[in-house]
């Protein structure tokens, strides 16, 4: 192997020798060329052992697993476990107004905190030797600790951001090595939400030159000029050098343009002193022509690849990084532009949970909910109240979302993991995570806190000021492209008061306020110079706060909650929260369409909305409940209801069993009414109901809705989202199955168990119907049907094949169906 390794860097030294002389090769191609590569990036995600509770001496390497579950990452154990029905004497917990505490559990998601142990064996292949070899563990839920044969190399005290170990010297070879991990949930004050625990994300084994190679998230690239077809892009990086002697770095820079062409490539050589290990340095300012920008509607991702040359010439490391040209700035005029256009942000404000999967980081889930969201017209996410993964990120990259990018809740050690003092990590966390996403063109603003004025005990006693400057200093060491703010609530000073801003909000870059937004007006005319963002609205007053914005104005808003999610229920049986307009198995509720019909305005749209019932939640001192809508035709003949019909057309005509209610006008002039109309005490006649929307003086219509009357369940329908799906051994399969009468309508009232059972090279690893309340668990392989639909999701298998999901009703007249999938 060392003689191959000598024949291979003999080669690249001879290919690097020619390109000076006769035309140069890229670096991107040079690294491709190495068949002994420079850096080796090998997930570490499967062949894992787990343990619920505690299991004293787990962490040694001839502690007896035998009987431990076989698990493959991500891995949230939470999951797995019972809910926990609060007790008869629990009463709610209202002392803390920052926190949605309902019973001692009804914040977690009524799950029981503990811990969980990982095992792993492997032994380290034989060309590992001699190279730095590092562990790389993308987050650790809520907190961890890392072992390697026993002894206690590393961990983790604030789960949502990365870290790396080396492993270097530690390693045993030619003999079986055992990583083992203990992960912690911490006490149920440590969270407002439900976190899921456990290997939450990837981890991986990084192999590089023990002597020249990048370090962690070693490239910074900016666009500091941008026009239409032109740019100049900055190349930073960080380089490490045990190499004694030299005196100067090789580095080559190539630049791939979103149809994978080469158009930029160079080769820099840099001095530096030779007793500074670890420098940072400027590897390349490069300007290009005949650029395509990335915007939300054309997100065009260009790749930098940057090559690291040892003295003989031969490459040492390779990374790469995508990254897009755009240019971001705001103003008080006029909010937010996105490549010098004014763009408004339509957001959402969510929890980092996938409904069934809690916690696990599956890129298939996150881009299934991100292709949702910009169907129905979002173009924003505010990651609240942490980071969210690095496939997050990277699928807003390419899907053209637009990133509020939070780092912690409240600055206070209970909610920054529980185990050390915020003020001692503060420090640690910001170069992490900064680094991490800088590249990112998705990301435009950066978030350090959450509702930061509820808290009385925040560091220096003077509103948080003095410790957002000194995080706004350091986080500007790594990045100072982007605004930073905080998100608060309220943003006054005394809540019960019209009072002044919070000092905080004077001096955050955008002013953020989480359902203030009708304090806009008046500090902007006191302080003009405060830029307005609506880091969280609510749905019960959904239209209003959107409208009556200035939107020529302000930066945009973030609707909070509307995926539904476990935690932060408002009390049992309510496993989570139920107010978003996506329930928690991406089902749109009819809310959805009255929200498509704000965030996609020229789309012609109309949507029917039966009046159920109205919930008064209140969270945080805001009512978020909402009315309780349903499109479901299924009322008793005779009966009486109210209606909506959502539309952003100028006139609606309802028709009733046939019969027409005349059209009424879309009152645009009246926030509080404009794009829904409301049909009071309708009888309920006939199997259907139809809505028309008509432009004015107009009799076609441009939009159309109707509800049919269903029958009976008489088979069951099974539809895949994901045709395309891989063998990569982590794609997923959502499979959703509805009952269906004879006409192929879902029956609503069908609420059936259903059996799964899986053939071939996949699994099941979630169940779920959209009924927040039900009690059965979100794993296993039986699932009800909740108003005639529940999903199943399935993961991929290592090897391509057929897999065939068979499905049976339980005590069902309806007949077992088998679905035939391809997995490539």
């Amino acid at each position: 192997m060392n003689q191959l390794r000598r024949f291979v860097e003999f080669v690249l030294s001879v290919v690097i020798v020619w390109s000076t002389s006769a035309g140069r090769l890229c670096a991107s191609e040079i690294c491709c060329l190495s068949v002994l590569s420079p850096r080796i990036v090998e997930s570490a995600n499967y062949g894992w052992l787990f343990q619920s509770g505690e299991c004293n001496g787990a962490e040694s390497v001839d502690f007896d697993d035998s009987g431990w579950e076989s698990v493959d990452l991500p891995h949230d154990f939470q999951v797995y476990q019972p809910w926990v029905e609060p007790a008869p004497d629990e009463r709610p917990d209202v002392s803390n107004p920052a926190a949605n505490i309902k019973s001692r559990l009804s914040a977690r998601g009524f799950k029981e905190m503990g811990c969980g142990w990982y095992r792993k064996k492997f032994t380290p292949p034989a060309e590992w030797r001699d190279r730095r070899v590092l562990i790389d563990f993308e987050g650790i839920m809520l907190v961890g600790d890392v072992y390697l044969n026993g002894l206690r190399i590393g961990g983790t005290d604030y789960g949502y951001l990365g870290f790396e170990i080396d492993l270097s010297g530690l390693l045993l070879f030619d003999r079986p090595n055992v990583i083992a991990v203990k992960a912690e949930t911490g006490s149920p004050g440590n969270s407002r939400w439900y976190t899921g625990a456990g290997l939450y994300r990837d981890v991986s084994f990084i192999v590089t030159d023990p002597s020249l190679y990048f370090t962690r998230h070693p490239l910074h690239i900016t666009t500091p000029d941008v026009s239409a077809d032109a740019a100049s892009i900055v190349v930073d990086g960080e380089i490490a050098t045990y190499i004694k002697g030299e005196k100067e770095l090789t580095v080559g820079v190539d630049v791939i343009d979103p149809a994978g062409v080469n158009v930029y490539s160079e080769v820099t050589t840099h001095r530096f002193r030779r007793n500074v290990r670890v420098r940072e340095l400027r590897l390349d300012s490069i300007r290009l022509e005949n650029i395509r920008l990335w915007d939300v509607s054309n997100p065009e991702l260009y790749t930098i690849v940057a090559t690291l040359y040892r003295p003989d010439g031969s490459v040492a490391d390779c990374v790469k990084q995508h990254f897009g040209i755009r240019s971001i700035d705001y103003s008080p005029e006029f909010g937010f532009r996105l490549n010098g256009k004014k763009l408004l942000l339509k957001g959402i404000a969510n929890h980092h949970t996938l409904g069934a999967l809690g916690a696990c980081a599956y890129p298939a889930a996150e881009e299934k909910r991100i292709r949702l969201l910009k169907e129905f017209g979002f173009n924003h996410i505010r990651t609240s109240h942490n980071p969210y993964s690095e496939s997050f990120l990277s699928l807003c990259d390419r899907y053209g979302i637009l990133v509020v990018d939070e780092l912690y809740d409240k600055w206070t050690r209970k909610s920054s993991g529980g185990r050390t003092e915020w003020m001692d990590r503060w420090s640690h966390d910001i170069p992490e995570w900064i680094r991490r996403d800088r590249n990112h063109p998705s990301v435009v603003m950066w978030s350090l806190g959450n509702e930061l004025q509820m808290i009385s005990d925040l560091p220096f006693n003077d509103w948080g000021v003095t410790p957002y400057k000194l995080q706004k200093t350091l986080l500007n060491r790594y990045d100072d492209t982007r605004p930073v703010t905080v998100a608060m609530h309220p943003r006054g000073r005394n809540e019960m008061t019209d009072s002044l801003p919070a000092p905080l909000a004077l001096v955050t870059d955008i002013a953020s306020y989480n359902y203030r937004y009708g304090y806009f007006p008046g500090d902007s005319r006191n302080f003009p110079w405060m830029i307005f963002y609506q880091s969280e609205a609510n749905t019960s007053n959904m239209g209003p706060n959107y409208f009556d914005m200035d939107l020529d104005r302000v930066v945009g808003l973030a609707y909070w909650g509307m995926i539904d999610y476990f935690g932060e229920s408002q009390g049992w049986p309510a496993k989570g929260w139920t107010n978003g307009v996506f329930d928690v198995s991406l089902e749109p509720k009819p809310m959805a369409y009255f929200l498509r019909s704000i965030f996609r305005p020229d789309e012609p749209l109309v949507r029917i909305a039966m009046v159920e019932s109205e919930s008064n939640d209140v969270w945080n001192d805001v009512k978020v409940g909402t009315k309780q809508l349903s499109s479901d035709w299924d009322y008793a003949t005779g009966s009486r209801r109210d209606i909506y019909t959502f539309t952003n057309a100028d006139e609606v005509e309802l028709i009733v069993g046939g019969r027409s209610l005349g059209r009424r006008l879309n009152n645009r002039l009246d926030s509080s009414v404009r794009n829904r109309i409301l049909w009071r005490d309708i009888v309920c006649i006939g199997d259907t109901v139809e809505a028309r929307a008509y432009n004015y003086g107009s009799e076609e219509p441009v939009a159309v809705h109707r509800e049919i009357r269903s029958g009976r369940a008489v088979g069951l329908v099974a539809e895949i989202d994901n045709p395309d799906w891989s063998s990569d051994g982590r794609d997923l399969q959502h499979i959703r199955v509805t009952a269906a009468d004879a006409d192929g309508r879902v029956d609503v009232r069908a609420d059936i168990k259903l059996h799964f059972a899986v053939e071939g090279p996949a699994r099941i690893v979630g169940v779920i119907n959209g009924d927040m309340s039900s009690s059965e668990l979100t794993v296993g392989d039986t699932r009800s049907l909740y108003r005639g639909t529940c999903v199943v999701i399935l993961r991929a298998g290592h090897n391509p094949g057929e897999v065939k999901l068979t499905i049976t009703p339980e005590g069902s007249e309806i007949p077992s169906i088998t679905l035939p999938m391809e997995l490539l």
